[in-house]
C-alpha cells in the first residue's frame, strides 16, 4: 500500500527555513547516513513539494543550469509542485504543476507513485494540507543541532486524525 511520508529536519526551537525560506541551516550539520537516505528514497515514487521548497532547491543547486544534477538527486521519479502558476523545469526532469485541494489531486499522485510511497518533501504548509486531509500517514522528524531566531515554522494543523483508513 502506498504511504504518504512528511520527512523533513526541524532546528531545536522547532523552525523548518529561516527567514528567507532557505535551508542553508541545516547544510552547516553534519548530514545522517547517506545509506539512511538512500534506503528511504527507495521505497518512494512520487516526491511532492510546494513551490518555494521548489524555488529554493531549483536556486540553490542551479538545476536549471546544471539539469544533469537532477536525477542524482531524485532519480527518473515525477516530482508534483503544488503551485498556482507556471514554473521552469530542469531539462529531462518529470515535474508536474498541480493546483487545487490535495483531496483532489491525490489520485494522480497514488498512480504516479506506482506502488511506492508518496514523499512529501516540503513546505510545511503543504504538510499541514496533507495532515488535513487525512493523506498524512507518517511524519519523520530530524531534529538538527541548531538554533534560529526567527523563520518558518511547520504549519499549525488542526488534529484530523492519525493518516488514512482503509
Amino acid at each position: 500500500m502506498t504511504r504518504t511520508i512528511f520527512s523533513t529536519a526541524t532546528t531545536l526551537n522547532g523552525y523548518i527555513a529561516d527567514e528567507s525560506n532557505s535551508l542553508d541551516w541545516l547544510f552547516a550539520v553534519e548530514p545522517p547516513e547517506a545509506q539512511d537516505h538512500l534506503d528511504f528514497l527507495a521505497g518512494v515514487g512520487v516526491l511532492v513539494q510546494g513551490s518555494t521548497t521548489y524555488e529554493w532547491v531549483l536556486r540553490e543547486e542551479q538545476l536549471l543550469e546544471n539539469p544533469g544534477k537532477w536525477p542524482e538527486y531524485y532519480g527518473d521519479r515525477p516530482t508534483f509542485v503544488f503551485t498556482s502558476r507556471g514554473l521552469p523545469v530542469p531539462a529531462g526532469a518529470d515535474v508536474r504543476c498541480v493546483s487545487g485541494q490535495v483531496l483532489e489531486v491525490f489520485p494522480k499522485l497514488e498512480d504516479a507513485a506506482a506502488g511506492k510511497d508518496i514523499w512529501v518533501v516540503g513546505g510545511g504548509d503543504l504538510a499541514g494540507q496533507f495532515l488535513d486531509a487525512g493523506m498524512l500517514d507518517e511524519i519523520q522528524l530530524f531534529v538538527a543541532p541548531a538554533a534560529l531566531a526567527t523563520g518558518s515554522r511547520a504549519r499549525r494543523s488542526s488534529p484530523v486524525g492519525s493518516g488514512r483508513t482503509g
